[in-house]
């Protein structure tokens, strides 16, 4: 169930024809999908199949893969005899041995030593045989990864929820003070023009309707309207079915710069208190919205 954790671990094993692959799976934070595989060398033309079923997944978040064979693991490797290497070093140990008189008898353990004699040879290995087993291994690590993930999200969508309540209370703190905070702002700017036009005549008319202008500009009814479709939005987004994680963390710049210009309107000592707790609680959610997918 959605929002999903980034943050997770998972381990799988399947077993086919005397070997066992082991792979294990750990996601962290990361902004895009960026998956790190690690097989054995023999196996490594499976790299591909491996990210492509993780990327079936998981949308976003570091992937670290770590797959282990055990078992019978001879499959794919073969030793070869260099003959005719082994002869020329063969001629050239024994005319060191004649030409200095050493009287030595040169045996297998002294071939063996030498370097090539005996290769290692990678032998063609059946791929698709070897997926079969592997990707129900990698399939039991991201089930038992996703678990993990799903849990931890649900903790994370929980403690959003309640977050985005206490930032809901102070919205409308704020917006049961604004008709209040609108009249304190009209008499402010009445009492600062009379004592601008001190002496001078002015149609009352005009006066008022100035004074309603400059007070209409401290009006943040709209930032408001804006903040409560934001956080209908967010509410959404978290009982959704898919990734949100970049999605919330988009919407919680608006909610910054709603609240940033809902502060700069009014010039109020418990409004601007209350803009800091707001900004408080947007980064609370920025911190907890950065470990979702």
């Amino acid at each position: 169930m959605r929002p999903r954790s980034m943050t997770g671990f998972g381990r799988g094993e399947a077993q086919a024809e005397g070997r066992t692959w082991t792979v294990e799976i750990k996601t962290v934070n990361h902004r895009f999908l960026d998956q790190r595989i690690v097989l054995p060398r023999s196996f490594s033309g499976l790299e591909e199949r491996v990210k492509k079923l993780i990327a079936g997944r998981l949308d976003r978040g570091r992937v670290e893969v770590n797959v282990g064979l055990q078992g019978d693991t001879s499959a794919g490797v073969s030793l070869q005899v260099n003959m005719n290497l082994a002869e020329q070093y063969h001629r050239c140990l024994q005319q060191i041995n004649e030409e200095l008189g050493l009287g030595y008898h040169i045996g297998l353990g002294d071939m063996l030593t030498l370097r090539d004699v005996i290769r290692q040879q990678e032998e063609g290995v059946d791929l698709d045989a070897e997926w079969k087993t592997l990707s129900q291994a990698v399939t039991a690590a991201l089930d038992e990864c996703d678990r993990m993930r799903e849990q931890e999200g649900q903790s994370l969508k929980n403690d959003l929820g309640g977050r985005l309540q206490s930032f809901t209370r102070i919205v409308r703190t704020i917006e049961e003070q604004v008709p209040e905070l609108l009249e304190l702002r009209q008499q402010e700017l009445k009492v600062r023009i009379e004592k601008l036009l001190d002496g001078l005549d002015m149609d009352p008319a005009r006066f008022a309707q100035e004074a309603a202008y400059m007070a209409d500009k401290a009006d943040v009814t709209e930032e408001i309207v804006r903040l409560h479709s934001h956080i209908d939005q967010f509410d959404r987004f978290l009982a959704g079915d898919e990734p949100v994680g970049r999605r919330l963390d988009f919407l919680l710049q608006e909610f910054l710069r709603e609240v940033n210009t809902l502060a700069s309107k009014i010039s109020n000592g418990s409004i601007a208190h209350l803009g800091v707790e707001m900004k408080n609680e947007i980064e609370k959610l920025r911190e907890q919205v950065q470990n979702i997918e």
